[in-house]
């Protein structure tokens, strides 16, 4: 799976940056010689379109991704982005339901965790061993400096059990293979299934729960602020589509975000740089 991740203040800032990061690469060959195909001449930019809800098709599948959420204000806040939404002349296809959407969701029934495990190990060990210069060159390096180095590492807040897991694995074996095809299987009979049979653009669901629908079949997907809970904390809108459809999720986000811009800057407190602060109590 090919994956290409930005974190920005805007729309417009995350395609910019993806214009300059996506394209092929020798050393990740197979993968990005099939991502570049969906490549637009004159790169992504030139869909940053403040219209650009109009005319499409958009589903929203409540069950799991609107009805298992407790915060009552951001469901009000979902509904009301919806409203938006059809105004800016898109269509509304409500109350979907995906194929296995429980088996989809948990990463270890669906295949992803297996696969994620193994992917992880052989990809880092293969960024690691080729740098210059760099006290580590394995997970393996990198596991035995954080056991050496809890508190500097935090280990005892934060753990490594990912990192032992994913060293415990040996490179892509039958056991993965079957996991990429679980993956798929389960990808082209629930999400892309959904997709094709009603038409749709992208599917827009609340906060982030859909990611493990876009991530186990490789499509894209894009998150833009939609408000906050009544505890103050930022929630998003998550925009997803089928592989090549970056430039209809621009235009759709661009314009969400045009229409409703809803980011604040984080709040910041200032305070003293005195001494203690720097280097602690002495």
């Amino acid at each position: 799976m090919l994956e290409y991740m930005t974190i920005s203040r805007t729309v417009s800032d995350a395609v910019y940056v993806l214009d300059v990061i996506a394209g092929f690469d020798p050393q990740d060959y197979e993968a990005t010689k099939e991502a570049a195909k969906f490549l637009p001449v004159g790169g992504y930019k030139q869909f940053l379109n403040p219209n650009g809800l109009e005319g499409k098709r958009l589903g929203v599948v409540r069950n799991p991704f609107v009805s298992s959420l407790n915060k009552s204000s951001v469901i009000e806040e979902f509904e009301q982005h919806l409203k938006t939404i059809r105004q800016r002349g898109a269509t509304v296809v409500d109350n979907l339901e995906i194929a296995n959407v429980d088996v989809i969701l948990s990463s270890k029934r669906s295949g992803e965790l297996t696969a994620m495990l193994a992917e992880f190990k052989v990809s880092f060990n293969d960024y690691l061993k080729d740098l210059i210069s760099s006290p580590v060159r394995s997970l393996a390096d990198i596991i035995a400096f954080n056991q050496n180095n809890p508190d500097l590492e935090k280990t005892k807040e934060y753990g490594q059990a990912t990192f032992i897991a994913s060293e415990k694995t040996s490179g892509i074996g039958e056991k993965e293979r079957k996991a990429f095809e679980l993956m798929e299987n389960l990808s082209r009979n629930g999400f892309e299934k959904l997709m094709m049979e009603n038409e749709l653009d992208a599917l827009v669901t609340p906060g982030t729960g859909a990611i493990p629908l876009l991530a186990i079949g490789g499509h894209p997907g894009i998150t833009v602020p939609a408000g906050y809970d009544s505890a103050g904390m930022p929630f998003g809108i998550c925009f997803g589509g089928i592989k090549g459809t970056e430039p209809k999720l621009i235009e759709i986000a661009y314009a969400f975000e045009q229409a409703t811009m809803i980011r604040r800057p984080p709040f910041s407190k200032s305070f003293e740089m005195n001494n203690e602060v720097l280097f602690g109590s002495v």
